[in-house]
């Protein structure tokens, strides 16, 4: 039986913090799939549907990743698609706060036996957010480094239009 994990966010951008959380937990399941939360209230910098493209190109080397999108309840999620554990990545005391509160909400609303995993970023991506990529590249700062290349290339071209 095939072991499905979650990770899921807006990746709006996806950083190099969220590729390092997707790489580790994609070598602890057998499948990881990356899952674009689609909220209508908000605008992104980025299209759900450019996300998901951007996320297929800079995973496209981890075999068993795959990429989706959905909307509504991350609970309903992955009660209908069966996920044995959801990854959350941490980078400080104050993320910690927030993801238990919802870890805590989400396991009285997984039906069966999901387990919400916290993992650790490397260090050397814990001050990184999309929020802050997003700020520093729009007043024209370099975020080589802190994002994949071709994000950092999606990004460039976003801007320049």
């Amino acid at each position: 039986m095939e072991r499905k994990a979650l990770y899921a966010g807006s990746f709006d951008p996806l950083t190099n913090g969220h590729l390092n959380i997707i790489e580790r937990a994609a070598g602890i399941y057998d499948s990881l799939t990356v899952a674009i939360v689609v909220n209508p209230q908000k605008t992104g910098f980025f299209t759900v549907e450019e996300r998901v493209e951007i996320a297929r190109e800079v995973t496209k080397d981890i075999p068993n990743v795959h990429i989706d999108k959905f909307s509504g309840l991350l609970a309903d999620y992955v009660n209908d698609n069966g996920f044995a554990a959801v990854f959350r990545g941490l980078r400080a005391t104050t993320d910690f706060e927030n993801e238990l509160q919802m870890a805590q909400m989400n396991a009285r609303l997984f039906k069966g036996d999901t387990e919400t995993i916290f993992l650790m970023t490397d260090p050397k991506y814990s001050f990184i957010s999309s929020s802050l990529i997003k700020e520093v590249a729009s007043l024209g700062g370099d975020v080589e480094g802190l994002v994949h290349p071709y994000v950092a290339e999606r990004i460039r071209d976003k801007l320049n239009k």
